[in-house]
């Protein structure tokens, strides 16, 4: 069975927060999905309000700690990335782009991410398209079509006949997540794999 990694990075600052609740929930959506389609799903989650002062330092300093490197590398190292961050001043927050300031342009590329954010009111659900889309298009990452906005009146709601409820984004955002993830080659070579030396000048090529 192969099993497939997951990194979840949550940018809720509150513990308990509602950003990681909708973290775990896309989590397991997703799980749910690849758990059908038989695979084994290997799951990370970043809290990036523990890594808050290590961000900042590396902006001081230009050397990450080593637990933030940790961070970093098990986001470029992903199958597929689950990205979740709370709404200030109606785009994502300064602790979220920091973390992925620090991710080097082109370590994302064609990578799966379900985008997600939360927020007091419906008002701020733009932010999905005017902020995060962008942000990853930017990193080359392959964004699924289906975003989660969760306002506060979304927790334990079901939706009406007008509106698809939070647990049924949910559930349609895993999925797409899910089979992105499952239809695309691991990144992973074996440990006797050779990469063909054309192979290795066409990665090197400009756009």
């Amino acid at each position: 069975m192969q099993t497939l990694k997951l990194v979840a990075v949550s940018a809720g600052l509150s513990s308990p927060s509602s950003t990681r609740l909708l973290t775990d929930r896309l989590v397991q959506a997703a799980r749910y999905r690849l758990a059908e389609q038989e695979y084994a799903v290997d799951v990370q989650v970043v809290e990036l309000r523990d890594l808050a002062v290590d961000i900042a330092n590396n902006f001081v300093t230009g050397f990450p700690s080593g637990r933030l490197q940790e961070a970093i590398d098990a986001v470029t190292g992903a199958d597929g990335v689950i990205a979740v961050t709370p709404v200030f001043t109606a785009s994502y927050s300064g602790l979220f782009k920091s973390f992925f300031d620090l991710v080097d342009p082109a370590a994302l590329t064609g990578t799966p991410v379900l985008i997600g954010a939360t927020g007091g009111t419906a008002r701020h659900s733009l932010v999905l398209d005017h902020a995060l889309r962008p942000l990853f298009a930017y990193l080359r990452a392959l964004v699924v079509p289906t975003a989660v906005y969760a306002a506060s009146e979304d927790w334990g709601s079901g939706g009406d006949e007008y509106t698809e409820g939070l647990p049924s984004r949910i559930t349609r955002a895993g999925n797409e997540f899910a089979d992105t993830v499952a239809a695309r080659p691991s990144r992973r070579l074996d440990d006797d794999e050779v990469v063909p030396f054309e192979k290795q000048l066409a990665d090197l090529r400009l756009d």
